[in-house]
């Protein structure tokens, strides 16, 4: 089946980026370290990725490909948003592509945001959202506990650790009355696997979720309506890097702080890698044919 393959896939490579953190002491910063800078073209840079985030697992393998093409060495590893950004704060790692702020990610920006380096928004187009199946019954969040029966009384959710989780627990079920709904948390893979499965079989069924994911264009599903506005307004996703690497890679940094990718851009990148019926461990070869498909506008993000 093509998501089972998917999302087998998915979690395999986040089993191995959590054993990675542990095992990166060499990683980060690999440009000589301190206010040295790495020669032009040269260097380890190391980018932590989220698990079951496609968007910022996309942009990480185009940038390492675009990376690896001008000679420096690009290694990604994968873990819960957590790890990674105290990875990044330690320079166990690099950079991450996928932090979303104002909002979501707010309290690691508070805990570590004084080892961190915010290189700006290359998207500012991210939302966060509970999706249901387009002809599930209800439209917005104020009629879910009222008919939580036609969604077996559940709500199924993606990692503890996520800004997500944080603003569905403290916000979205308090305030639409939901204490008595089943709220399950576990992994995006595991959602993603329900959501489905519920819609192969015409079942009701209602996740968190996020804009931009590529589920929008894989499956019949639309967003609740968010009268209270629980899970808050359209956020940037940006890239943030730890305090050596805007003095270790400049013209890295440069090439970062002035990237920017259109959401219907990143679907089309995230399509192909993540809706190809196959099990893949190694989305480069995807990446590379994407990009010769898009050479101007990659070309562009180095100049």
């Amino acid at each position: 089946m093509k998501m089972t393959k998917r999302l087998i896939s998915l979690a395999a490579i986040g089993a191995i980026g959590v054993l990675g953190l542990t095992a990166c002491a060499s990683g980060g910063s690999g440009g000589g370290g301190g206010d040295t800078p790495a020669a032009e073209g040269s260097g380890d840079i190391t980018i932590g990725v989220f698990n079951g985030w496609p968007e910022g697992e996309a942009v990480s393998y185009l940038w390492k490909n675009i990376l690896e093409d001008k000679g420096y060495n690009v290694d990604l590893q994968y873990a819960d948003a957590g790890p990674v950004f105290a990875g990044v704060s330690t320079s166990d790692y690099d950079v991450n592509f996928d932090t979303w702020l104002p909002g979501t990610h707010a309290e690691y920006m508070e805990e570590f945001g004084d080892k961190l380096v915010d290189l700006g928004s290359w998207n500012d187009d991210a939302k966060l959202t509970i999706a249901v199946n387009d002809d599930s019954p209800i439209t917005s969040l104020d009629e879910f506990a009222a008919n939580a029966d036609a969604f077996d009384n559940r709500l199924v959710g993606i990692e503890q650790g996520s800004g997500l989780n944080k603003a569905t627990t403290e916000q979205v079920i308090p305030q639409y009355g939901m204490d008595k709904v089943d709220y399950i948390t576990s992994s995006t893979p595991a959602m993603l696997a329900e959501l489905s499965s519920a819609i192969a079989a015409g079942d009701n069924v209602a996740v968190t979720l996020w804009r931009p994911h590529w589920a929008y264009d894989e499956y019949a599903i639309r967003d609740l309506e968010d009268p209270k506005g629980a899970l808050g307004d359209a956020e940037g996703i940006h890239t943030v890097t730890n305090l050596e690497f805007p003095d270790s890679f400049p013209e890295v940094k440069g090439w970062l702080e002035n990237f920017r990718m259109d959401s219907d851009l990143l679907f089309s990148l995230e399509n192909v890698m993540f809706n190809t019926g196959e099990e893949i461990n190694d989305y480069s070869p995807i990446v590379k044919d994407w990009m010769a498909e898009n050479q101007d506008w990659v070309d562009s993000l180095t100049k």
